[in-house]
């Protein structure tokens, strides 16, 4: 049985705010804060002199992602953010004029500005809606770009029955997983994805700079590294000698990294990911929905028209109120939410507690 209340005790923002905004930013456990003092002070014990076993650091936190994720650790490289993430695939792929690539109308707009730069090479960027996608998809289609969780409504989109539907036409599946991984349960082995991007802030409670992507083994063979640096040859630990001339790629996802690693920032990473499968993930999940449905609840309760769905994210609109007022007034009141396109949205974590939905909903009356 998980003492949430311990868990709770981890995170030191939460003593002073009713924090339940991690669709923004998530919260760093003390662990994460650790890592990062640690490492430094461990840079200053032995003037760096032992860089390489930095490395070594950085795959174990790969097999902690592996493990999160259900992959091989080979399948993992660290990226900064989901923007780089999604760059390494779009300037690794041979595009041609003429190809067409699909995200949904409604989708962060890493995705909806990044397509629309594909036109410059003659790629179609098509919007659609969630109902509309797979009649979308023509043989002219090489990728899908999606979010696991919409970061304005909320809505978590079935991909393993997606990622079938694309991969029987030969279609890409890029998934940012940012708004959702660390919340709900994502099983790589069983969705399938070509490709699942993570940026730590939001759900796992990580440092800004600090992500990473899988990448399958079957779309490695093909897909170009867009950075080359001293780590893309497979012999790059040989630095006393390291190899001049076209490098010898590796097969590991580690390829796309190119160079050094923003190491403290990692190990915070990882920090977090070991903390949250020590609790366990369908623990954390079970949570995380259980308290969204006690948020739904209270906003349905003033009268607000609430998105359903099986997601971490509740947005509703009220009637006759400014969503932007309701948050800034709310903060005020030491209460975090935010405001998205004419609704309120509410993200609580496995952190959060019944308490904090009391004060939301004590709150949000005063202020409505």
């Amino acid at each position: 049985m998980t003492d949430w209340k311990a868990v709770r005790a981890k995170f030191p923002a939460l003593t002073r705010w009713t924090y339940l905004n991690t669709a923004t930013f998530g919260q760093l456990p003390r662990c994460a804060t650790a890592a990062v003092a640690q490492h430094f002070a461990h840079r200053d014990e032995l003037a760096c002199t032992d860089f390489l076993a930095w490395f070594d650091g950085m795959d174990r936190v790969r097999a902690s992602i592996a493990t999160l994720v259900s992959c091989s650790a080979n399948d993992i490289a660290f990226v900064a953010n989901a923007s780089s993430g999604l760059a390494l695939v779009l300037a690794g792929l041979d595009w041609r004029a003429g190809d067409e690539a699909i995200t949904l109308e409604d989708e962060f707009p890493n995705q909806l500005y990044a397509l629309g730069e594909l036109e410059r090479r003659g790629v179609r960027a098509i919007h659609c809606d969630w109902v509309g996608l797979r009649a979308a998809v023509t043989k002219r289609t090489r990728l899908v770009a999606i979010s696991s969780a919409n970061y304005n409504t909320g809505f978590v989109p079935d991909l393993e029955e997606l990622a079938g539907f694309l991969r029987e036409r030969g279609v890409l599946l890029y998934v940012d997983g940012t708004q959702s991984v660390g919340a709900l349960r994502f099983n790589i082995a069983q969705v399938k994805p070509d490709v699942l991007c993570v940026h730590g802030y939001k759900w796992l409670c990580s440092p800004n700079g600090a992500g990473f992507v899988y990448v399958s083994p079957e779309l490695r063979e093909r897909l170009r590294p867009s950075v080359i640096g001293w780590r893309s040859h497979r012999g790059w630990r040989s630095v006393d000698n390291l190899h001049h001339g076209a490098p010898d790629l590796l097969d590991a996802a580690e390829k796309y990294e190119g160079g050094g690693l923003a190491f403290a920032l990692v190990y915070a990473m990882g920090a977090t990911v070991d903390m949250m499968l020590e609790i366990g993930p369908q623990a954390i999940e079970d949570r995380v929905l259980m308290l969204a449905d006690q948020v739904k609840g209270v906003m349905r309760g003033f009268g607000a028209t609430v998105a359903d769905g099986r997601t971490a994210i509740v947005t509703a609109r009220f009637p006759d109120a400014d969503p932007s007022r309701i948050a800034l007034k709310l903060r005020e009141r030491g209460v975090v939410v935010a405001a998205r396109k004419g609704q309120l949205r509410v993200s609580p974590h496995f952190y959060n507690h019944e308490g904090d939905v009391e004060t939301f909903a004590r709150e949000l009356k005063a202020v409505l």
